[in-house]
């Protein structure tokens, strides 16, 4: 890798700067203004977002995303349409390096990747979520990058994906996903190792399902089958299994994340959670403090009209995807992208029509259907043709076809936040 440095003065792509503390009036201003917002928009979450500190920052350091614009201050949802980046880190922390083994130890120490990339994109109306998962170990274009002491990567048609992190922080794996996507990505956020262990911890468990024992002694995971409630280290855990589900491969983790991320995302939205003030507080408070986001995330106004956008959302209509891929021909350990699949994902997007998928729940054998799932409620009343479905009639492995649909290609893999799968696990010493 060939290194220059920053010409003096230029602004580097992931600035990390403090960001000046405001005076005690505009304190004051702000900690209304977001109360205001809390009561207009928030539901029955008002008590617990009005209790989050609001005379602070989010964060004292943010990241500058390049072109990023400034998002006005309202009482409503975010207006148009949302891409988010979330990116997850394996940074050895002093307070957790211990819990980490050979990875936080020896040469495996150096350098932190980002290993988890999901592109959160809300559509503008009406609203849906799609959440695009680009796998670790894909190999796709990078462009220059500009790390933490200005040195300055080369642009690259063929680079590890989770190595953006270690080239240029938060912005470049963001210009990164933004080349692959097309999309352009005003909204980023990172998490640590540490950073889940206490998000999940604050959102209380997550009730999980596992259709074999999952033993994988790289993450000390060795559980039976059934359903299982994780949280903290054991969710850290689960998230990061490779060896424990599937083929063994990054794409069996993906989807089996993508079970995860279903089973909270249907935990949040029911009413147990959002009618408990205290659970509340906790996960928004301790969110706040455990997330590197850009400087755009920094406005709290900013998260409650995204969270606005997205409350109503049906089930259906909250799909994770894994970006198309095929394996590498050089190298059977990596993939690249399955351009023209792709291209149809991007297409089908911009169109803003419900996405129906006919391909497999995952690429790497990481889910299998929940056999024993309970009937998801439709998202509107719809007309009763027989008697109540039993538990399999809702386990089908793709949504029910729309008219309006747009049916993506087989070879792109997924669920939506209405079916119920569980970790396809295994024995593998």
């Amino acid at each position: 890798m060939s290194r220059t440095t920053t010409p003096r003065g230029q602004r580097t792509l992931a600035r990390h700067g403090r960001l000046s503390s405001p005076g005690p009036l505009a304190q004051l201003l702000r900690g209304l203004a977001i109360v205001l917002a809390v009561l207009l928009v928030a539901g029955g979450a008002v008590v617990a977002y009005a209790a989050v500190d609001l005379t602070r920052s989010f964060t004292a350091d943010a990241v500058d995303l390049k072109g990023q614009p400034a998002v006005p201050p309202d009482l409503g949802e975010l207006k148009g349409g949302v891409n988010l980046l979330l990116v997850g880190t394996d940074e050895c922390e002093p307070d957790f390096a211990q819990l980490f083994g050979d990875r936080c130890s020896g040469d495996d120490a150096e350098g932190n990747l980002n290993d988890v990339n999901m592109l959160v994109h809300i559509s503008d109306n009406p609203r849906r979520v799609t959440v695009v998962s680009f796998p670790r170990d894909l190999m796709a274009p990078m462009p220059s990058c500009t790390d933490k002491d200005g040195n300055v990567s080369y642009a690259s048609d063929y680079r590890q994906i989770n190595s953006a992190y270690m080239y240029g922080g938060l912005s470049c794996v963001v210009d990164t996903v933004s080349e692959l996507s097309g999309l352009q990505i005003p909204f980023a956020a990172k998490v640590s190792f540490g950073g889940v262990i206490n998000i999940t911890d604050a959102i209380g468990g997550v009730d999980v399902c596992i259709a074999n024992g999952i033993k994988d002694p790289y993450t000390g995971i060795d559980w039976p089958a059934g359903m299982r409630q994780v949280k903290g280290l054991d969710a850290l855990q689960f998230l990061r299994t490779r060896h424990g589900v599937g083929d063994g491969g990054d794409l069996g983790r993906i989807s089996n994340q993508q079970q995860y991320m279903s089973r909270l995302a249907n935990k949040l939205k029911s009413q147990e959670v959002l009618s408990n003030p205290a659970t509340l507080y906790k996960l928004a408070s301790t969110a706040l403090r455990n997330v590197d986001p850009s400087t755009s995330l920094t406005n709290p106004l900013t998260l409650v009209q995204i969270a606005s956008a997205v409350k109503d959302v049906p089930f259906d209509d909250i799909v994770f995807i894994q970006y198309p891929t095929y394996t590498d021909p050089d190298d059977p350990n990596r993939v690249v992208p399955d351009v023209e699949d792709a291209d149809t994902l991007w297409a089908a997007l911009a169109a803003n029509q419900p996405l129906e998928l006919s391909g497999n729940l995952s690429d790497g054998d990481g889910v299998v259907v929940d056999e024993n799932a309970t009937p998801t409620p439709p998202a509107s009343p719809a007309p009763v043709e027989s008697a109540s479905p039993s538990p399999t009639d809702s386990a089908a492995p793709t949504p029910a076809p729309t008219s309006d649909a747009i049916v993506l290609p087989d070879g792109i893999a997924g669920q939506t936040a209405a079916q119920a799968t569980c970790s396809n696990g295994n024995v593998r010493d």
